[in-house]
């Protein structure tokens, strides 16, 4: 009998801080940890490196040359593990974009994915204005790890359903989906939204986190919410690191289950054609009934 497909996977969780030393060491042993329970890809959080505030952050930007992603790489290599750095700030000639990036199991840099969607939102209050930052990316990209398609996205990415999709029918079978997601929309909205994508595609999804500060002693520029998630091609939580300031475990994907859910439940392959979805929709306009006169006049139908 012919032996399944699988993946070994390493789910990375962490509270991230201004301290980028710090940050990377973390990054570094979460790594050693996945690729000692038998990780061959370990998946890092966004903003895991660096987590402040909008100026802390553009003035830590750095290129893929740069010391902290050195360490990553020497990790890699190391442990003979391909490493996704879920985002960074990655200042670049065209400007600061937020990247992940793809350490090979070699310790090069084989390709990034610039995230699509930037955070321009206020939350109780507060101002997320991501593209005061970084710049959007352009394009949409694919990771293939031993003929295992493995789609990039990052953290606000989840909440536009049609790049989750477009990368399934390219072909996707694992979504990637690291996070530093805000602690007050986590709560309510995480665990739906990536069981959703999870299950409108019938692919994995694999969710690594940045968390809020264990103790009052340190102040976030802005709370993250944790709970890094891997879930199942049927929307099953197959894992969830909690509020763990710092947490790694390895999800084997059997890959074979997603070609059989998606066999079973065939809506890869029922879309239809682009241009159905691309046109604008017909509108049908239905008016109201005048409404009708109730009663009569005063002395009507008198003899």
């Amino acid at each position: 009998m012919t032996a399944g497909r699988t993946l070994r996977i390493g789910l990375t969780q962490w509270h991230a801080t201004t301290d980028v030393a710090a940050n990377v060491a973390v990054a570094v042993r979460c790594i050693e940890r996945a690729a000692a329970d038998g990780a061959t890809v370990v998946v890092l959080p966004e903003n895991g490196l660096m987590l402040g505030t909008n100026t802390e952050m553009r003035e830590a930007a750095t290129g893929v040359d740069g010391e902290q992603v050195r360490r990553l790489r020497d990790a890699a290599a190391r442990c003979g593990v391909t490493v996704v750095l879920g985002g960074m700030k990655n200042r670049t000639d065209d400007g600061v974009f937020n990247s992940a990036l793809i350490i090979d199991a070699t310790g090069a840099v084989a390709g990034r994915y610039d995230k699509l969607h930037l955070f321009d939102a206020n939350i109780g209050g507060q101002s997320f204005e991501a593209s005061t930052v970084e710049k959007p990316g352009t394009e949409l990209v694919l990771l293939d790890v031993d003929g295992v398609r493995i789609g990039m996205t990052i953290c606000y990415d989840v909440r536009f359903p049609e790049v989750s999709r477009a990368l399934a029918a390219a072909g996707a079978e694992v979504l990637l989906v690291p996070a530093a997601f805000v602690r007050s929309t986590g709560e309510a909205h995480w665990h739906t939204l990536l069981r959703a994508r999870a299950i409108e595609n019938l692919a994995y999804v694999i969710a690594p986190a940045t968390v809020h500060s264990p103790t009052p002693d340190y102040q976030d520029a802005f709370a993250t919410y944790g709970h890094a998630l891997a879930v199942g091609p049927w929307g099953e939580v197959l894992a969830d690191l909690g509020e763990s300031p710092e947490a790694v475990t390895v999800v084997e994907l059997d890959l074979d289950t997603v070609a059989r859910v998606r066999g079973t439940l065939p809506v890869l392959a029922g879309r239809r054609d682009a241009e159905i979805y691309g046109a604008a929709p017909t509108v049908v306009t239905v008016g109201r009934p005048e409404p009708a006169i109730v009663g009569t006049s005063r002395g009507e139908h008198q003899s």
